[in-house]
């Protein structure tokens, strides 16, 4: 039974009151196995039990703690002298446990930090001169260690300053001391081999209040390593940067060398192309130290040693002393003859193979780091790399060089090629073109010479019946002059007057054209569009157009069927436009749709290909789709047709929106019949083509008008300045010396009320541009029937 005081309360902690009068051993189970033989020891001897700082694993709060006490066990008897009971005294000390172990562990790693990083401690009595240090400072700074530990003279420790930074080492301590303050500075120590050693020196100078003399205590630390890698990271930084501004591979090792050597304060550094049959070096040039020679040529590796063995092994080799490397002791004179006492050489290999190696000697005998093989890799690796790139990059633009040059020959030969191919192609179109005019013309031509020989056979013989032998030859003539407004219409080469065209009712006039022209088997039906926009184009070649593929969809359909014409307004996109090389905006379309025989896609690749025709011959020129093309083409717009075998056929034509006024909208044109002149009407016939002005002058008499006649322009011009009156100049455009247009300019200066119409058989001239009508030009095709004339003169006068 656990019974216990409220002083021991505490101990048991959360188990408390729970604790009191239960047994010991469950109260204490945690630790049971520590105290029980404890307690155990005093009831079977009856001698009490003592024990400081006893590490007991207590639990608290459910989670097992390191704890620590000072406690006793007592015996307590009967008596008869029996122990039946045992009373325990104690105190916690796990805080001052747990501070000592922590002080002693910060002793112990305070004594491994000063001993691996060379840190050494100074106290300096100024007012004595006695610097008191301990054996990391001392071997520093060159003191025995044992006078150091008594106190030695400033002056005994400032022997290994180096002489660049003895004064402003001097100057620091000085302030420090005058000021009573801080010191901190980095500085160089010179050791007896030579080797430079890089310290941090920190301290604080005080004043001792009591006795008032000057006390400088302070810290030294080796950051030898510290600034090496710096210098050897800025030399890395370095490289980088000049090496940018180098293609000779001999000048990047050159420069590399140079960098290598400061920075490992060598005394020279190189690199040198490896024999490995004949084991030689050649060194194109290599970096030396002031004083140093160079050794640039062609050396023999067994003249200096054996450890060309373990080069072409691929091992780098790190010789500090040639007395005394096995590898070197029987040659290291040869080797200090050319300062190169100590060296590292590091092989080079590409694809397995020992090329080329990466050195440095220094005159005396010298301990390399590993830090130092580390870097030299890093700067020889950075080397190789950018020597690799530069060629690289050569080979690259040599490459790209005789790229671009077969590129421009290749070029050069495609581009012959592809012009022989247009040239044929050409030719073929030409050929085909040709072809089917030569075709076309020549049974024209034979139906206008056959029936002129035959009317002048007849007329000699007396005979009056020749109607049909005048008719005949007309005909052909008018199919002549017919294919001939065909072909200038496929070349995009008629004369164009477009105005603004109401779609729907030029589709609405023509429709009993269409039904009387197309016949019973054709069923005509119209969808036309509402609030269609108005269209620009040529009413009367919008009219051919429609009426042309109309006559296409009836010969479709021999055993009849449905076609339709469809108005409405679109939109094209930029990329519909550019497929179909228009500009992108609104367009009124004219679809033509049967539901004939359809049509395959090679087709309808060669659809408007002037005298190309799927008809038998006799029945189609092949020239109808292709005027169709040459007008919308002319007009600024695009035809398309949609067809598959056995589906019909659906032709859309896109013709460019009319912006404008509302009035003054073309619809078909009505028949007119032939309207005679007036004899007070004077006409001044303008022809170089002596039977042309003929024919004119004498079919403009037939109609009734007054004629004269000029055989060019300064004739006619002669004419109208000499006082002749003239109601309508008829005018061809092209002659020589003055065109049509220059003689109506100068005419109308002369006669301002003067009626013009000009005619010509070639479009590309001064009254038509772009293949446009100037604005206000009346104009007449040639050739041309008195009908036809008739109609122009009359309009032009009326106008």
């Amino acid at each position: 039974m656990l019974l216990y005081n409220d002083a021991w309360a505490p101990i048991p902690a959360e188990r408390h009151p729970w604790a009191l009068g239960r047994p010991a051993r469950e109260v204490w189970a945690d630790i049971w196995e520590v105290i029980e033989p404890q307690l155990a020891a005093v009831m079977a001897t009856g001698e009490g039990f003592v024990t400081f700082n006893q590490m007991l694993p207590m639990e608290r709060g459910g989670v097992p703690h390191e704890t620590y006490w000072n406690y006793s066990f007592s015996p307590i008897v009967d008596e008869s002298g029996a122990v039946v009971g045992i009373l325990n005294q104690g105190n916690e000390t796990t805080d001052a446990v747990l501070a000592e172990r922590a002080v002693r562990d910060s002793e112990e790693r305070l004594q491994r930090a000063l001993g691996s990083s060379k840190v050494g401690t100074w106290d300096w009595d100024v007012s004595a001169d006695r610097v008191r240090a301990d054996r990391r400072f001392a071997e520093l700074y060159g003191v025995d260690p044992d006078r150091a530990a008594d106190g030695a003279p400033i002056a005994d420790y400032v022997g290994r300053f180096h002489p660049d930074d003895v004064d402003r080492v001097s100057s620091a301590i000085n302030s420090t001391i005058a000021e009573a303050s801080e010191f901190a500075e980095e500085y160089r120590l010179v050791g007896a081999d030579g080797e430079i050693t890089w310290v941090l020196a920190t301290g604080r100078c005080q004043r001792d209040a009591t006795t008032g003399t000057l006390r400088f205590p302070g810290i030294v630390l080796d950051i030898s390593e510290r600034r090496r890698e710096e210098d050897r990271r800025r030399a890395l930084i370095e490289l980088d940067e000049r090496l940018r501004d180098l293609d000779d591979p001999v000048d990047i090792a050159e420069t590399s060398a140079e960098i290598l050597g400061r920075t490992l304060g060598v005394s020279r550094a190189g690199y040198g192309t490896i024999d490995p049959e004949a084991e030689t070096i050649t060194i194109e040039r290599d970096w030396n130290a002031p004083g140093v020679k160079s050794i640039a040529g062609t050396l023999h590796f067994r003249d200096y040693g054996t450890y060309i063995d373990d080069l072409k092994r691929g091992e780098t080799v790190a010789c500090e002393n040639a007395d005394t490397d096995s590898r070197t002791r029987a040659t290291a004179d040869a080797l200090k003859a050319i300062s190169a006492h100590s060296f590292i050489n590091m092989p080079v290999t590409e694809q397995g193979e020992f090329v080329a190696l990466v050195f440095v000697n220094h005159a005396e005998a010298r301990q390399w780091r590993d830090a130092d093989i580390a870097f030299m890799r890093d700067l020889a690796e950075r080397t190789r790399s950018a020597s690799e790139r530069r060629r690289a990059e050569g080979d690259l633009r040599a490459l790209a060089a005789s790229l671009e040059a077969q590129v421009a020959e290749r070029s050069a030969e495609l581009l012959r090629a592809e012009e022989q191919l247009r040239q044929a192609q050409k030719m073929e179109a030409v050929g085909q073109l040709t072809g089917g005019i030569a075709h076309d013309f020549n049974n024209m031509l034979a139906v206008v010479i056959g029936g002129l020989n035959l009317l002048k056979r007849r007329l000699a013989r007396g005979e009056t019946d020749l109607d049909r032998y005048i008719d005949g030859a007309m005909e052909g003539a008018e199919r002549a002059a017919s294919l001939t407004q065909r072909l200038l219409a496929f070349s995009r080469q008629q004369p164009l007057d477009p105005k603004p065209v109401d779609a729907n009712r030029l589709v609405a006039d023509m429709t009993e054209l269409l039904v009387r022209t197309l016949g019973e088997q054709a069923r005509v039906e119209t969808v036309l569009a509402a609030g269609l926009w108005r269209a620009h184009a040529d009413p009367s070649q919008t009219e051919s157009a429609i009426l042309n593929l109309c006559v296409n969809a009836r010969d479709a359909m021999p055993d009849g069927g449905r076609l339709t014409i469809e108005t409405c307004n679109v939109h094209v996109d930029d990329s519909y436009a550019r497929d179909a090389a228009i500009e992108p905006g609104q367009y009124v379309q004219i679809a033509v749709t049967d539901t004939g025989e359809g049509m395959t896609a090679d087709v309808i690749e060669k659809a408007f290909d002037p005298f190309f025709t799927t008809k038998g011959i006799g029945k189609g020129t092949g020239l109808g789709l292709s005027q169709v093309f040459g007008f919308v083409r002319q007009s600024g717009g695009h035809v398309k047709i949609y067809s598959e075998p056995g589906s019909g056929t659906t032709v859309k034509l896109y013709l460019p929106r009319f912006y404008g006024p509302d009035e003054d909208v073309a619809v078909r044109a009505a028949e007119a019949a032939t309207a005679d002149g007036h004899s007070d009407e004077v006409i001044l016939v303008v022809e170089d083509e002596a039977r042309v002005r003929a024919y004119s002058v004498e079919a403009l008499r037939e109609l009734g008008y007054t004629v004269i006649s000029a055989a060019s322009g300064p004739e006619a011009l002669a004419l109208i300045e000499g006082g002749q009156q003239v109601t309508l100049l008829f005018t061809d455009v092209m002659m020589p010396d003055m065109t049509g247009r220059q003689l109506a300019d100068r005419a109308l200066k002369a006669l301002p009320g003067l009626k013009i119409l000009f005619t010509t058989g070639y479009t590309r001239n001064a009254v038509v541009h772009n293949g446009v009508l100037d604005p206000g030009t009346n104009f007449l095709p040639k050739p041309f029937g008195i009908e036809q004339l008739a109609a122009k003169v009359r309009a032009a006068l009326d106008s």
